[in-house]
């Protein structure tokens, strides 16, 4: 089982304690005026967990393992399984039950585990949610509803529905580019109120919002950038960290950047961050996840296939992908 709150509920109080590495406790008030004490699921790197998959299509639980034991040894300061990199659009609710209690018992409660609960039925998000924190899970991660989208006060009540129903702390996650629905800052700021709502993922690539966000909300709402290349951007914003695609193969060096530049060690934090940002960006020379997959294939950390729609990336810019990665001495067979 994951890392739990420690609740003490009454009828004017509510409060929420955790004792999360790296974490900790902020008072805060919510929309009808409770108290609660909000907790940080975590500060630095966390890993957006691939799914590996074998070529039948069938996830690779011995690949998920391997690479599992390579984030814990290098630093990751928590686990994000289920989520966009981890093609949850592809997984079946069964699949990710199963993919939930796996990665948990890797875990062994050595960092936060949080799981992608996302959708865009507010019923169904509510639903894997909840069986999200029976299987012990330590945070939720939970997308704007796609497709159909929502106004601000829909998306409101679609997370207010999923963050009333659970008592583990929620992460919301903005990502227009794949959604078509874009979390306003004051709509952020509603949503902070409430007690289970801790933080957002921030993928929307618009540092002026993140800093609307960051005024509007101060403590009562962690956020964490959504996009490697804006980590140090958004730290500089009083962000806690990234949740990190790049660090599914370097999470040693996306753990150090976030440490260097909270020690205030700021240049040597950007040396670090400017050394690895055009990996960063080739994560994106094609649909997330097939670029992090050839990557890890080429480590020797799990095989290339995706489930389709997706498919494996095309020769010219693997051979691109293969030749940086040649670079930056990140092309041998990972110690695992």
């Amino acid at each position: 089982m994951g890392m739990k709150n420690k609740e003490n509920a009454s009828e004017s109080v509510s409060l929420s304690f955790t004792r999360w590495p790296g974490g900790h406790t902020v008072l805060v008030s919510d929309e009808i005026g409770r108290m609660s004490m909000k907790s940080r699921l975590f500060s630095g790197s966390a890993a957006a967990l691939v799914t590996p998959m074998r070529e039948s299509g069938h996830i690779d639980y011995h690949a998920l393992e391997n690479l599992i034991r390579y984030q814990l040894e290098n630093q990751t300061a928590a686990l994000v399984a289920a989520g966009t990199t981890g093609e949850a659009s592809t997984l079946l609710d069964e699949e990710k039950r199963e993919l939930t209690r796996f990665v948990i018992r890797c875990a062994g409660g050595r960092v936060p585990v949080i799981i992608g609960t996302g959708s865009n039925d507010t019923a169904h998000a509510v639903r894997l949610s909840k069986e999200a924190e029976e299987l012990g899970a330590d945070g939720l991660l939970v997308v704007t509803p796609y497709y159909n989208k929502a106004s601000q006060e829909g998306l409101v009540r679609h997370y207010f529905a999923v963050a009333d129903q659970t008592k583990i702390p929620v992460i919301v996650y903005n990502v227009p580019s794949r959604t078509g629905v874009n979390l306003q800052p004051e709509t952020c700021r509603r949503l902070a109120g409430h007690p289970n709502i801790c933080a957002i993922k921030d993928a929307a690539g618009n540092l002026s919002q993140t800093a609307r966000t960051a005024a509007l909300c101060g403590d009562d709402l962690a956020i964490y950038s959504g996009n490697d290349d804006l980590t140090i951007p958004v730290l500089s914003l009083g962000g806690c960290g990234v949740i990190s695609v790049a660090a599914n193969l370097i999470p040693a060096q996306m753990a150090g950047i976030c440490r260097l530049y909270q020690e205030g060690k700021e240049k040597e934090s950007l040396a670090l961050f400017l050394k690895y940002q055009e990996l960063m960006n080739a994560m994106f020379w094609d649909i997330n996840p097939i670029p992090i997959k050839a990557a890890l294939a080429r480590a020797g950390l799990c095989g290339e296939t995706c489930r389709l729609p997706l498919c494996e990336m095309d020769g010219e810019k693997k051979m691109r992908l293969y030749a940086l990665m040649e670079r930056l001495e990140l092309d041998r067979k990972a110690g695992i």
